[in-house]
């Protein structure tokens, strides 16, 4: 299965001038644990960086909260992201999230420009159907099974 048929299309971004309150503030108001940081190369949004709530946390109020005004997304940013390209196998892409302690994934295309996030939810939302499709046909055979048996 190609990662760009489970990721997500609705990114949440911010740029790296944007304030961490501005981040914040993002982050609660789309219910989202992190935001992809972009920049535009002119042609599309390309990340460079994911700004997690516990970047944030960590980060930043429990470090020095007297100067969190002052602060940008680009100060405290986790930099150089892992990001998956939209054509790759999820099982590769699961491999490199567990070696980098990653639950988020941007997803770009050939060119590097974002089109979507993976994120462990994604991916548990996905396995959730699948499981629930496979219990549907265990179910429906066994009925199917006892209305053409004739004994």
């Amino acid at each position: 299965m190609q990662i760009g048929t489970v990721s997500n299309p609705t990114v949440v971004v911010i740029g790296p001038g944007d304030s961490v309150l501005e981040a914040a503030r993002l982050m609660r108001e789309h219910h989202v644990g992190g935001l992809v940081v972009v920049k535009d190369d002119g042609h599309g949004k390309v990340p460079v960086g994911v700004l997690t709530d516990r970047d944030l946390v960590v980060g930043v109020l429990a470090k020095d909260v007297d100067h969190i005004k002052m602060l940008t997304v680009g100060d405290v940013v986790t930099a150089k992201p892992i990001v998956a390209q939209e054509d790759e196998d999820v099982s590769a892409v699961l491999d490199r999230m567990r070696r980098n302690v990653v639950r988020r994934v941007p997803v770009v295309d050939a060119k590097g420009h974002l089109v979507g996030i993976f994120t462990l939810d994604d991916l548990l939302g996905v396995l959730a159907d699948d499981f629930a499709s496979i219990g549907a046909l265990v179910s429906r055979q066994r009925t199917y099974e006892a209305e053409k048996r004739v004994d």
